[in-house]
């Protein structure tokens, strides 16, 4: 059974930063397209970053280019999502998600319906 479980959410003032990781367990690590979504009060799920089972491809929504970097460390079967200058609009609950893929090619997915595996969320709150 394919799990994930978040951590590295919390409090941050704007301008901080936070490093959140999503540990795979369960499974070969390395067959994995993943990805982190979030979800704010009164909003819609939406995707924030999403990679290739490679880690060599990657999307980003438009509101954090540039802010946030999501990499995969093997050795560590863990997902990371890098954030840096953070603005409270980037307050929710952040949840990585796991798409096992059998192709060579290092493609992305970033229609949450893509995806099999999802952990339990981890909340960010960013304060102004």
């Amino acid at each position: 059974q394919v799990q994930l479980v978040e951590s590295g959410g919390g409090l941050v003032q704007a301008g901080g930063s936070l490093r959140l990781s999503c540990v795979v367990s369960g499974g070969f690590f390395s067959n994995y397209a993943m990805g982190w979504f979030r979800q704010a009060p009164g909003k819609e799920r939406e995707l924030v970053a999403a990679t290739g089972h490679l880690g060599g491809s990657s999307d980003y929504a438009d509101s954090v280019k540039g802010r946030f970097t999501i990499s995969k460390d093997g050795a560590k079967n863990t997902l990371i999502l890098q954030m840096n200058s953070l603005k409270p609009e980037d307050t929710g609950v952040y949840t990585c998600a796991a798409r096992l893929t059998f192709y060579s090619r290092d493609y992305y997915y970033t229609n949450s319906e893509q995806y099999e595996y999802w952990g339990q969320g981890t909340q960010v709150t960013v304060s102004s």
